[in-house]
């Protein structure tokens, strides 16, 4: 069991720390949502460039493709590495995925566009267009990576994991 809970560790701190290429990624990958700032009535007003544009769905689209494929890529190592499942290592799974979104969430709006919309705005000037923050409007995004992580680790457990031993039949198999 001390095995196996350090292996878990192990896991669960390198998927904290996968988050860090998801957050760059993510920062690197994501549609820009045009905004522009105008003056009206002596005050500042921003608007998005383009109100019918799907740059903001695709910043959360982004993140969850790229979730989705570092928890694929995850559970194939977690699989490969340890060839079993187990609690502890589920559990890593779970909490490490989870963390690593949180990380990448974090780390994408820190580096991304300044989050004060209004002053940037007054920067840029009146009729610029200016790149909005990165924001994750869809929060149950974070959870994609668990969950891809969880599914695909089942399905590689159950096809390709060991199996249990045949029950051995003790005397006549009774008629059905």
């Amino acid at each position: 069991m001390k095995t196996e809970l350090r292996e878990a560790a192990v896991v669960t701190v390198a998927l904290a720390l996968g988050g860090v290429l998801l957050g760059l990624l993510w920062w690197w990958l994501a549609p820009s949502v045009p905004l522009v700032g105008d003056i009206v009535e002596n005050r500042w007003i921003v608007y998005v460039k383009d109100s019918e544009g799907e740059q903001a769905m695709g910043v959360d689209g982004t993140f969850t493709l790229l979730a989705l494929a570092l928890g694929t890529v995850s559970a194939l190592a977690a699989f490969l590495v340890r060839r079993r499942g187990g609690v502890p290592l589920v559990v890593a799974l779970t909490v490490g995925g989870l963390l690593g979104s949180v990380l990448a969430w974090r780390l994408g709006v820190w580096l991304g566009p300044t989050q004060d919309v209004l002053a940037h705005a007054k920067d840029v000037g009146k009729g610029v267009a200016f790149s909005a923050p990165l924001k994750l409007g869809a929060k149950g995004a974070l959870l994609v990576w668990s969950v891809a992580a969880l599914v695909v680790h089942l399905g590689l457990t159950g096809l390709f994991g060991p199996r249990d031993p045949e029950p051995e039949v003790y005397g006549p198999v009774p008629p059905v």
